[in-house]
Order: structure tokens, then sequence, then C-alpha cells
């Protein structure tokens, strides 16, 4: 089971979610916290594996509550869930140690899927989040032509379409693959490529012109 801890002011947004969450057989909601001195609290009563962390709270918000929680427990998970799909919310969160950026109005699929990649140690982002942040690393790279990518011709295929902001059942969907198939191939990229983790393989994706 995955353990979520739910963090948000609105009693409606957190009811909502742990309906979600609820229907999910492999995922468990362990906790509810309003505001991020309760969440930093519940972290360490609950222990979750994931806390899906709202940004905008009174009191301590997201971004410090995140902070204080990745200082305690840095193995714990945190996915920021926003109204507010902004560079100043996305940045702050990311370099306080959260693994994915999600808007709320995510589709409840993708936000399951969402929660499942980050407790595995993978990231999650919406679609324009994961673009920005693309973007923002091909403004800084060197001007020079890349090597070559050591990757088989379906290594290819599946580093272009994470580079698309694909996640690994939406690429065994497009491949006609298993997803167990996806996640060997992923693993094999990111050995042969250095590139620990989804967001440096999109960017590695763009920097070759595979998007």
């Amino acid at each position: 089971m995955i353990r979520v801890l739910l963090v948000d002011d609105q009693h409606l947004v957190r009811m909502g979610l742990r309906m979600l969450f609820d229907s999910a057989p492999d995922i468990e909601v362990v906790g509810e916290a309003a505001n991020g001195s309760d969440a930093v609290r519940l972290v360490d009563d609950t222990v979750p594996d994931v806390v899906l962390m709202d940004l905008r709270m009174p009191g301590l918000d997201g971004v410090a509550a995140t902070k204080r929680i990745m200082s305690a427990r840095p193995s714990t998970r945190i996915l920021a869930l926003t109204t507010f799909d902004d560079d100043d919310h996305l940045y702050p969160v990311l370099s306080a140690g959260a693994c994915g950026f999600l808007v709320k109005d995510t589709a409840p699929a993708d936000l399951l899927d969402a929660v499942r990649r980050a407790a595995e140690g993978d990231h999650a982002f919406s679609p324009n989040a994961l673009a920005r942040l693309v973007d923002q690393a091909l403004t800084t790279r060197s001007t020079t032509s890349p090597p070559p990518l050591p990757l088989t011709r379906r290594e290819h295929e599946i580093l272009a379409l994470i580079g698309e902001g694909l996640s690994n059942p939406e690429i065994a969907d497009r491949l006609k693959v298993g997803v167990t198939t996806v996640k060997t191939h992923v693993s094999s990229v990111m050995i042969k490529t250095g590139c620990p983790n989804r967001i440096r393989l999109a960017i590695l994706a763009s920097q070759h012109n595979l998007t």
C-alpha cells in the first residue's frame, strides 16, 4: 500500500482527494492537514510515502513545510498540487525538495499515476510545468552539438515519448507493449545516458531534437 498524506486548507478539496484515493486498491490516505505546520507534525506521526502538498495555506505555506519535511525525513516524496501553475510556485517548491508539480485540474487517473510514480522514486509534472523546466534547461545548455546517444531504436522511441511528457502506461499504450517492458527500457536509458530521473531524460530528448 502507498501511504498518502493530504495537505490542503480547503476541506472540500481534501474530501474529494480522499474519495479518489479510497477508490484505488493500492493507496491508503493516512492523514489530512489543513496547513503546513500540521503537515510537518503529521509526517512524523504517520510516516507517509507520498505527501500531496498544497502551496498557498495560512501560517506555514507549502514551500516552507516541504523544506522542513525534507530536512527531517529526506526519503519522503512530496508532490505539489496547486491552482497556481507559474514559475513563482514551481521553482521554489522544487528547490525545497518536491519531486513533482501538478495543477488541481489534473485528471483523476493522471493524479493516481503521479502518486504511484512518486512512490516508486520517479518524478511527476503537469505538461506545462515540464515544458518550462525543459525550456529553462535548454536556454542554459552549451551551443555545441551533443554526442550521439548509445541507445537502441526502441530506446530512442521511448526517450522521445518521455520528452513529450508521457507516463510509462501512456508510453506502453502508444507502443503497444507492456508497462513492465517500458520500465525496463526506461531503466536502460537512464543507465546508458547517466540521467537520474525523467526530467533529465526529457531535457536530453529536447537536446537531441527527439521531441
